[in-house]
């Protein structure tokens, strides 16, 4: 079907998110042609608004409305521990169980030569000067367990190491509710790897 320059430009814009395919990106275009139009200013100027008032926080590169940002700014956070995530979204899920109580530093990527995105295309360089200037004792990595993961891991503990500070790294292994005989090898191998004593 051939739709009008207008629909058509507006399924180009929604394919142009991450796992919005052709069929979504119209399901989405045609949702939004049915809202009162008041609806559609309102979702409009959210979208103006949030990319005129988000900042990218001078400390952790966090995503936030100030720079630093709530986390880095808060008396209340342990500054010896620092938690290494890829994206903000990543460090909103650590914040959600209400367990961690350090300071992060996000990334903004993970390495991947594949994308041609290397280690100066990410936020490294300001890693190691905040291990410089800060009295960190313990860095966590928890990025996930993919191969852009891993080699993003391992780089950073190669550099990290010569501080003389701990690096940990978050387990990786089943969910909680999952059945064994569902999950794959890899999830399986790092179940064991990361197990404990009981």
């Amino acid at each position: 079907m051939i739709y009008p320059k207008s629909i058509a430009t507006l399924i180009e814009h929604f394919q142009k998110f991450p796992s919005v395919g052709p069929k979504s990106a119209q399901r989405m275009a045609f949702y939004l042609l049915r809202m009162p139009m008041n609806e559609v200013e309102k979702f409009a100027q959210s979208m103006i608004d949030a990319k005129a008032n988000t900042k990218t926080c001078e400390v952790c590169f966090n995503l936030s409305a100030s720079s630093p940002c709530e986390i880095c700014s808060s008396h209340q956070r342990d500054r010896s521990i620092i938690c290494i995530v890829a994206e903000t979204k990543d460090l909103i899920a650590i914040e959600k169980t209400n367990e961690f109580k350090g300071l992060y530093h996000v990334l903004q990527g993970l390495i991947s030569p594949m994308d041609g995105i290397g280690a100066d295309d990410i936020r490294i360089k300001e890693l190691l000067t905040r291990l410089t200037n800060e009295e960190v004792k313990e860095v966590i990595l928890a990025l996930s367990p993919s191969v852009e993961g891993e080699a993003t891991s391992l780089y950073l503990s190669k550099l990290i190491k010569p501080f003389g500070i701990k690096i940990s790294r978050i387990a990786f292994g089943l969910p909680v509710g999952a059945d064994l005989e569902y999950a794959d090898e890899i999830t399986i191998a790092k179940a064991i790897e990361g197990r404990r004593e009981l």
